[in-house]
């Protein structure tokens, strides 16, 4: 495995342990899938670089699209927790108890 695979694939592994260990807050769960995200983008891409099929060229762009929609409704989701409960802390949430 070269190097720079290996070094999403641990990008990749660091943000899910972060996402299942930091899932109390939810500005902190929101940055560990935006590194999911990027992780995912950056191997998909360098996949198709390396296989040079022209097939597979838009499958990157198009995760990105749906990382920025994940995004913007996260954020969303962030403002109105704050607004409603006074804190985007998820522990607080009576809908959201594990």
């Amino acid at each position: 495995m070269p190097s720079t695979q290996f070094v999403l694939s641990a990008m990749f592994l660091l943000s899910l342990t972060g996402v299942t260990f930091y899932r109390n807050h939810l500005l902190s769960a929101l940055l560990c899938l935006e590194g999911l995200m990027l992780s995912l983008f950056l191997l998909l891409s360098i996949w198709s670089l390396q296989t040079n099929a022209s097939t597979f060229a838009t499958t990157p762009m198009l995760l990105l699209a749906f990382s920025a929609c994940e995004a913007g409704l996260g954020l969303a989701l962030l403002v109105a927790t704050t607004r409603t409960h006074g804190a985007a802390n998820l522990n607080s949430l009576t809908a959201l108890r594990w």
